[in-house]
């Protein structure tokens, strides 16, 4: 049934010359370079509490992501049937396993968490951002990428994300000094992730002597992944420990400064990567780009805003 389902998008992509093609690419492709400005942007100038949510949720998913996708090992929908042929180039980026779709699991919190920060002030907007998740998610599958238990499976587990981390979040508010204890958590999880894809086993399947998927380019995506978690822990204890800034709104300096942050966290999207990969090898690429990305927008920009506006702060967090 899955495949019969991307077949009809497939002949609905074709009979209508790829009308939609475009559009899908890229809102998929923005989803994973550059929605994280979103979240990062609401914590640095609008509401501190609501970018940690988002940024909390993001970075747990996608450890998540990378533990459950390198656990099953689902092979694409184009190496299942040869029928499927995705659309545009998405068979040269959408590469390695399927199962669960990491588009999916990246704009879950993100679009997720935007719908559920704005919906008591703005519902249309958390409309527009519950619309643009949709629309994501299926992007996956109109263009021939993910088969829809991949999608579906993505968004519960990115609702469940939300979930826990709301969870957390309430627990935090009854007692500061346990934000230590789940920032240590996290670090550790992200840290065991790690290991756990390092050292188990992968499938090894060959067509015409060559490797169906190599699962050392797979786990490239997931010490970049668990990067995100482990340096979100290090980042929010270094801001929460001795920086403590507050978003100073739309004032003229503070956005200066956090659309210079915005340009300097784009750069690293487009430019970090490369040389990074070719200094430390890919996994370890990988992660060094991810954590000092994390750790520049978490950490760095709030410090920057913090020099900038005066000695505004949020007030030191309880000591147990």
């Amino acid at each position: 049934m899955d495949i019969a389902y991307l077949l009809t998008l497939q002949d609905f992509r074709n009979s209508t010359n790829d009308l939609l093609t475009p559009f899908l690419e890229g809102l998929s492709l923005f989803a994973v370079t550059y929605l994280i400005l979103f979240p990062m942007l609401v914590y640095w100038m609008l509401d501190k509490r609501s970018g940690l949510y988002i940024l909390t949720s993001l970075c747990s998913a996608l450890t998540v992501n990378a533990a459950v996708k390198l656990t099953a090992c689902v092979y694409r929908p184009w190496i299942r049937d040869a029928r499927v042929l995705p659309a545009g180039d998405a068979i040269t980026t959408a590469t390695g396993y399927s199962f669960p779709s990491g588009h999916t699991m990246t704009a879950g919190p993100i679009y997720g968490g935007l719908a559920l920060c704005a919906w008591k002030k703005w519902k249309w907007a958390s409309i527009l951002f519950l619309l643009l998740l949709a629309l994501t998610a299926f992007s996956r599958n109109y263009l021939g990428v993910h088969t829809p238990q991949d999608v579906l499976v993505g968004l519960l587990l990115s609702a469940l994300m939300l979930y826990l981390t709301r969870l957390v979040f309430r627990a935090v508010d009854a007692d500061p000094s346990r934000e230590r204890w789940f920032l240590l958590g996290g670090f550790l999880f992200g840290w065991a992730v790690i290991a756990y894809i390092t050292f188990k086993s992968y499938p090894m399947d060959y067509v015409d002597g060559k490797l169906l998927v190599d699962p050392q380019k797979m786990m490239n995506d997931g010490y970049g992944d668990s990067a995100k978690l482990i340096a979100f822990c290090v980042a929010r204890a270094v801001e929460r420990r001795w920086i403590r800034f507050r978003p100073a709104g739309f004032t003229l300096r503070s956005t200066a400064v956090c659309a210079a942050g915005a340009v300097g966290l784009l750069a690293m999207i487009m430019y970090l990567g490369a040389p990074l990969d070719a200094a430390l090898g890919s996994h370890w690429g990988h992660f060094a780009s991810n954590f000092i990305m994390i750790f520049y927008g978490v950490a760095l920009v709030p410090l920057f805003l913090k020099l900038t506006e005066g000695k505004r702060e949020d007030p030191a967090p309880a000591r147990s």
